[in-house]
């Protein structure tokens, strides 16, 4: 079995839907990258299987983004600082629109993730970006602590990234 039909079988199809979606927006030329779960398997020393796929769209290209994935089949629900995706699997497709990320697609890297070749948030971004996510006491707990988990899998696989991290994440990493 290879790495995309692995992961097509742990979605329910959504290699289908992340390859769909990569296509459409490479047709337009749009400038975009992985954060998340996704992007923290490149860099990772080993990938975990998620369901979750999160994405960021240089801000000023949102609309035409949108616009191609409508067309392109995707239900499309807008939110404040996000838009959400669905497509025929059981992937939750994620656009954060938060000003924060307005830089990460300039600075994205090309990678084969799952068997998928996409465009990644660099490591220095990715950590940010999880930094983010963790720092934010309104997610689930289990949300956090898989956000904590991914932070420590990139310092793992890059240590220069820990120079990046908070005195209090550090302290965490060192208890363990």
């Amino acid at each position: 079995m290879t790495n995309r039909q692995f992961y097509d079988w742990q979605t329910d199809g959504g290699a289908g839907d992340v390859l769909h979606m990569v296509n459409l927006l490479e047709s337009r030329e749009l400038p975009w990258c992985m954060i998340g779960g996704l992007a923290v398997n490149n860099w990772a020393d080993e990938p975990m299987v998620t369901k979750d796929v999160d994405l960021v769209i240089a801000l000023d290209r949102v609309d035409d983004a949108l616009e191609v994935l409508k067309t392109g089949g995707y239900l499309v629900k807008e939110f404040p600082y996000s838009v959400n995706l669905t497509g025929d699997s059981k992937v939750s497709i994620q656009i954060s629109t938060d000003e924060i990320y307005r830089e990460f697609p300039a600075r994205s890297v090309p990678a084969d993730i799952h068997g998928i070749l996409m465009r990644v948030a660099s490591a220095e971004d990715t950590l940010t970006g999880k930094l983010l996510a963790y720092a934010d006491k309104t997610r689930r707990p289990s949300k956090r602590q898989k956000d904590l988990t991914d932070i420590f899998r990139l310092v793992e696989a890059n240590p220069h990234l820990e120079a990046m991290l908070p005195q209090t994440i550090r302290d965490k990493m060192n208890e363990l």
